[in-house]
């Protein structure tokens, strides 16, 4: 059985999102909750060991509102320069036996635990997989489960993009279909949030 990782992405200043200099929009709250915390709970539901989080603007508002979740944290000193920067800490801050890592964005509060289990058991059955990608209607999104073999090629990653470039070419990509529309469902701004909160019901307003 593979051992595979979690990497929660929370680093970024969310200059869209328009919030105060000292926090960050993963803390603000769907259904209640942080998204941060949401994204950690399907995290430590799910098999992937260790759970990861990369802090970096507002890292105390992370801490904070993650401090009874048993993870483990990496400060991403050069968050500024982008989320190239945040994917590298993380990945070189994984155990040294990890097969693979499944990469979560703190802004996306729908990813389930059933999610990722669903992205590495896909990758345990399928010997050539370098990566594992999630569609839905025919478009990529996120989670990604990303191979050791390619952890070479995101430490060389630049700039203020993830692994979505490094997917386009590399060999051994798979994707892999789900049935919603959670992979597509981040919050860049507070529209963005208004709109998924009214999309999922009273529960996810806040309280």
């Amino acid at each position: 059985m593979s051992r595979i990782a979690a990497l929660i992405l929370a680093a970024g200043r969310s200059t869209r999102f328009a919030q105060g200099a000292a926090t960050t929009k993963a803390v603000a709250t769907f259904a209640g909750t942080p998204m941060v915390c949401r994204v950690a709970g399907a995290a430590l539901e799910s098999r992937a060991r260790p759970v990861v989080v990369v802090t970096g603007h507002a890292a105390d508002s992370i801490l904070a509102a993650l401090k009874d979740y048993d993870l483990q944290f990496v400060h991403a000193e050069d968050h500024a320069e982008g989320l190239s920067c945040s994917l590298r800490k993380g990945v070189a801050a994984l155990p040294r036996d990890a097969d693979g890592v499944v990469v979560l964005l703190a802004d996306m509060p729908l990813i389930s635990s059933t999610l990722i289990d669903d992205l590495i058991n896909v990758f345990e059955t399928t010997p050539s997989a370098a990566a594992i990608v999630p569609t839905f209607a025919g478009r990529r999104g996120n989670p990604v489960l990303l191979g050791r073999r390619l952890f070479p090629a995101v430490a060389r990653l630049e700039a203020d993009r993830g692994a979505g470039p490094l997917l386009v070419h590399a060999e051994g990509v798979i994707e892999h279909p789900v049935a919603n529309a959670s992979i597509h469902a981040d919050v860049d701004t507070k529209e963005d949030l208004r709109r998924l909160r009214a999309e999922s019901g009273p529960r996810s307003r806040p309280v």
